[in-house]
């Protein structure tokens, strides 16, 4: 899209292939959703085996359709000034404010945020929201409500690979500026711990990805200028999710022990 379309300006590149991104992951995402609410296909089995596929149809357009003639390299060509979005640096400069220029964070940050706010209103302000949620509570009383388990199922997944597919103008589009091999590579993985430390909420994702955001960076920064080994950023990262995830009742449960000993006593 970024390359076909001569876009005069980079808030329309932005919103066209933002739209374009969503539609082809909701399209990619519906045959494992069908798989899941009609085969009762495993969604993680599925869906990873369709990250194969995508890799492997992507390496075939970028080295037989998109790679421009002569370059060895298996990419598309840079996208036309136009499809170029401009950077948090560039953005906050003539307000005066200081910013990194090595930083990737780019416009596509708003995207992410009116996305969080957007998923937020939907699952606590609609009707489609609060039958998602009844379902993923239990599907056994989603069931018995009424719930349809195949629409609830393809929906989830239909948004959910409309999000993934709008992600990758962040590295694609603000980052590459070209259509590269690998382009999101580890995204989904960084993606699942993201969602664990804010606990599937919009607000906590959003707090989640900024922490991660800064490991990442800053784990870059480190290792260009001090002898600190980026490792120990992912060592980091796994201290965190192991904290925060899988020994989150390790804290929860004596604390809520603690404080309903408070309440025994104040009654």
């Amino acid at each position: 899209m970024a390359l076909l379309i001569p876009w005069p300006h980079w808030s329309l590149a932005l919103i066209g292939c933002a739209v374009a991104a969503a539609l082809f992951g909701a399209a990619w995402a519906a045959i494992p959703a069908y798989l899941q609410a009609k085969r009762g296909s495993h969604i993680v089995i599925t869906t990873i085996m369709f990250n194969f596929l995508a890799a492997a149809l992507l390496n075939y357009m970028l080295v037989n359709t998109l790679r421009p003639k002569g370059s060895m390299d298996p990419s598309s060509a840079r996208f036309p000034e136009g499809a170029h979005l401009p950077t948090l640096h560039e953005m906050l400069a003539p307000f005066g404010i200081a910013f990194s220029k090595s930083a990737p964070a780019n416009v596509s940050l708003l995207i992410a945020l009116a996305a969080c706010v957007l998923v937020w209103l939907l699952i606590w302000r609609t009707r489609l929201g609060y039958e998602i949620r009844a379902f993923g509570h239990s599907e056994s009383a989603g069931k018995y409500a009424g719930i349809s388990p195949v629409k609830i199922t393809v929906i989830a997944m239909l948004i959910s690979g409309a999000l993934a597919g709008m992600m990758a103008i962040n590295n694609v589009m603000g980052e590459a500026e070209r259509l590269v091999l690998n382009a999101t590579e580890g995204a989904g993985f960084i993606g699942i711990a993201v969602a664990l430390m804010g606990r599937s909420h919009p607000f906590g994702v959003f707090l989640a990805a900024i922490l991660f955001g800064f490991l990442y960076q800053g784990g870059a920064e480190l290792a260009l200028w001090t002898s600190i080994p980026r490792e120990l950023i992912v060592v980091i990262q796994a201290l965190v999710i192991l904290f925060t995830g899988a020994l989150d009742n390790m804290v929860r449960m004596p604390l809520e022990r603690m404080f309903l000993a408070l309440r025994r006593k104040e009654a």
